[in-house]
């Protein structure tokens, strides 16, 4: 039998421990930012750098007063409803839909109530993400780059390099959303320039070898590559085969060009998903997402990689070289 001291002394003990459990649940929850995305962890790092310093501007930083909860699909599109589903069910405060308009789709598809922040390209009215750019509606704002309007201006710069080709290959993934329009709007872009066009398809790694063979067989020397997730993520491999081929080949993101590729012209991601991070932010301090405009990329840059430029035996026009934002050498 204990004495009365020592049963003193253990009930003091008891609600020592129990307090900071007790305090702990007092304080109120962390909010957590879902992160979607149709990329993954290594492809994303830039993206992720650029999110979290638009976080951190409105007084955010993950691990101190906001966590992320992060969900990649690695490129399987398909995966994207089932992880929207699996942070829609974890109750996140914010879902960012990244890498995409496959992201937001999957995601408003997923939820009407939890706020979204979408980074993509396209049109988003069209797409059906909002009813209208100035007022959304809806739980869905976001950044749109409106890729579909930059895929027929890759087509004219990167025809200045090669004025005498008469077909031009386009690359795309059957998968996006913007396949469609975007093949639409380089079509038409070639038929002003008087150029043929040669749509391409690749929603594999395995499809590249058949993408090249076709472009060896029909003599074509000009590839525009779509703006896509699944190809940023495999930009080494795409690089290599278009130089082991002789093509000249023009992308989006400059991280194409930083990996061999021979030039690029898009918006300025990190700036975009910069944009992207302060309206999570001013999210969670309580703003609604449809009162939010769909912001538009304004900052565009050409990157230009000389080195890959002379391995290709091509000299680039001084005017060209006076447009682009960086030149590698």
């Amino acid at each position: 039998m204990l004495d009365k001291g020592r049963r003193h002394f253990i009930t003091l003990l008891g609600g020592v421990a129990a307090w900071p459990l007790t305090a702990r649940a007092q304080q109120p929850a962390m909010p957590v930012v879902g992160f979607l995305s149709s990329g993954g962890r290594d492809s994303d790092a830039f993206r992720l750098t650029a999110f979290r310093q638009g976080l951190n501007e409105v007084g955010y930083s993950e691990g101190r007063n906001v966590a992320i909860a992060y969900r990649w699909a690695e490129g399987h599109y398909d995966r994207l409803p089932a992880l929207a589903a699996d942070l829609a069910s974890h109750k996140v405060a914010v879902i960012f839909a990244s890498g995409g308009n496959v992201s937001a789709l999957a995601a408003k598809a997923t939820t009407s109530t939890i706020p979204i922040v979408f980074m993509g390209g396209g049109d988003p009215v069209e797409l059906g993400l909002v009813t209208a750019l100035n007022r959304p509606g809806g739980n869905v704002t976001g950044v749109s780059n409106f890729s579909n309007v930059l895929a027929a201006k890759r087509l004219e710069l990167l025809h200045q390099l090669a004025p005498a080709s008469a077909v031009i290959a386009f690359l795309v993934n059957p998968d996006n959303p913007n396949a469609t329009p975007d093949s639409r709007d380089v079509r038409e872009a070639a038929r002003v320039l008087g150029l043929q066009t040669i749509v391409l398809n690749a929603r594999g790694e395995g499809d590249f070898t058949q993408v090249f063979s076709t472009i060896v067989q029909e003599r074509v020397r000009e590839l525009v590559v779509a703006a896509d997730p699944f190809f940023i993520n495999h930009r080494e491999q795409l690089a290599a085969m278009a130089a082991r081929h002789d093509v000249l080949t023009i992308y989006n993101q400059r991280e194409f060009v930083e990996a061999g590729g021979l030039m690029s012209y898009g918006t300025s991601l990190p700036d975009a998903y910069r944009q992207a991070g302060l309206y999570t932010g001013r999210i969670l301090k309580g703003e609604k997402p449809g009162d939010l405009p769909v912001l538009q990329s304004t900052k565009f840059e050409l990157v230009i990689n000389l080195r890959t430029a002379k391995a290709l035996g091509l000299t680039v026009p001084d005017k060209l070289l006076a447009l682009a934002d960086e030149v590698i050498e």
